[in-house]
């Protein structure tokens, strides 16, 4: 029998996990989420086998990009680029993406997307800040698909709202995506498609919570251990005695095209 671990160790553990990319391989065994039904990267595979320029925005690490490459393959894409605004990101997905010919783009998840009118015909995305719809019209060529997952509204928010309390209902649908449904259509975009999903997710020790908020900063804002050590602490006891601290994260797909005309 594995000895139960301590408090201390645990958060000591879940505090020095690098950050960069979203590679996800450190949770094994400490914490699962639900993959919705679709299988994006699989999907968007198959989108890139029949494009030929194509941009992937907020491309973190690139490893869901590096994955539709191969899935693609041979018939992948002439040109592709990829946006990045967070420096750590920008260097582990330029490391990753170079060999397949991807030009990575230091560039703000909120600023204007610095390439010219017209330039793409696919334009993919997981999991942006938030979707800058009149720079991807302007982007897409006429005819031209955004194909993007998207986070759900109040997502993962169990876990929010034990470490920030109760929050708005302003805040919990702020992704909502009938709401983005209505920006893309005002930037003059047709959604062909739209699914949303909702998954449970379980964390099963405190170093799995604790790496989670570090390395998805949006969820809890300003996360720091000595911050929340309190809350972190009786979570654990909580953990400990119960089992695994149960949330449900949202996601939804939009299939979008620029019209013809």
């Amino acid at each position: 029998m594995t000895p139960q671990r301590s408090f201390e160790d645990l958060v000591a553990e879940g505090a020095a996990v690098p950050t960069e990319g979203w590679d996800f391989s450190w949770f094994e065994g400490r914490a699962t989420e639900e993959r919705p039904s679709w299988g994006y990267a699989r999907s968007a595979g198959e989108r890139l086998a029949g494009a030929e320029a194509v941009l992937d925005i907020q491309t973190g690490g690139g490893e869901v990009l590096d994955f539709a490459l191969s899935r693609a393959e041979p018939a992948a894409p002439v040109l592709v680029a990829a946006t990045e605004g967070w420096p750590p990101n920008v260097a582990k997905a330029t490391a990753l993406l170079r060999p397949r010919g991807v030009v990575v783009v230091a560039a703000a998840d909120d600023a204007p997307l610095p390439f010219a009118d017209g330039a793409f015909d696919l334009v993919l995305s997981r999991h942006p800040v938030r979707p800058y719809w009149a720079e991807i019209a302007r982007v897409l060529r006429p005819g031209g698909t955004y194909f993007a997952q998207h986070v759900g509204p109040g997502s993962a928010f169990e876990l929010v709202e034990y470490f920030l309390g109760p929050q708005s209902e302003q805040v919990r649908g702020s992704r909502a995506p009938e709401r983005e449904r209505a920006d893309a259509e005002a930037a003059g975009l047709e959604v062909a498609g739209l699914r949303a999903e909702r998954l449970r997710m379980e964390f099963h020790d405190i170093a799995a919570v604790v790496h989670f908020l570090r390395k998805v900063v949006w969820m809890v804002p300003g996360f720091t251990v000595g911050a929340y050590e309190p809350q972190l602490c009786a979570l654990h006891e909580r953990l400990e005695k119960e089992g695994p601290f149960v949330a449900y994260s949202a996601r939804h797909l939009f299939d979008v095209r620029k019209p013809d005309r």
